[in-house]
């Protein structure tokens, strides 16, 4: 069903239909999101539809599938419609996420500027590493990029409104690891 109110600010971009697997109808989703509880826990989804608005979808189950998950949508029940959702950008209204109070999501940090607790300015996040341990930040300034673990004890605070983030004063942080 389309649904056209929603703004692209009220949205968080999750996922992406890489292709259909099988003859089924299962999609095979590239997600943006840390787990696949974001998609099983939403079960309504957005996607772009190929007109460029939005459509509302039913997921019927999300299971993990080597480094992507696979996907079955109610009323998608053969390759040929599967083949229709190819690229397709799949999206969650943001207010329908919850996070704790020292959690954050990663479109709230990208962009924030990062100082040091003595006021030193080091950068802006450019992107979020995952690993297995912690996420890592990428912030850069210019051409320098430095990599500052996303734990506490380096993390000092976050502070969305003001847009900035502040670590500590770790011996050796950022010269070490220039990336």
């Amino acid at each position: 069903m389309e649904t056209p109110e929603g703004t692209s600010e009220d949205l968080l971009l999750i996922g992406k239909v890489v292709r259909p697997h099988g003859l089924g109808g299962l999609l095979r989703i590239a997600s943006y999101a840390e787990s696949g509880d974001t998609f099983v826990s939403h079960r309504v989804l957005f996607r772009h539809a190929k007109g460029g608005g939005l459509r509302e979808e039913k997921v019927v189950t999300v299971q993990p599938h080597k480094e992507a998950f696979l996907m079955k949508l109610k009323g998608f029940d053969s390759i040929e419609k599967a083949e229709e959702l190819r690229g397709a950008s799949i999206y969650v209204e943001k207010r329908a996420l919850e996070r704790g109070d020292e959690e954050f999501f990663w479109h709230e940090v990208i962009g924030l500027g990062v100082y040091v607790r003595t006021g030193r300015y080091v950068g802006e996040v450019r992107k979020i590493l995952a690993t297995a341990a912690n996420d890592i930040y990428v912030v850069g300034e210019g051409d320098t990029e430095v990599l500052i673990p996303a734990v506490q004890g380096v993390v000092e605070e976050i502070d969305l409104p003001a847009r900035k983030m502040i670590i500590s004063d770790v011996e050796g942080l950022l010269d070490l690891n220039e990336a």
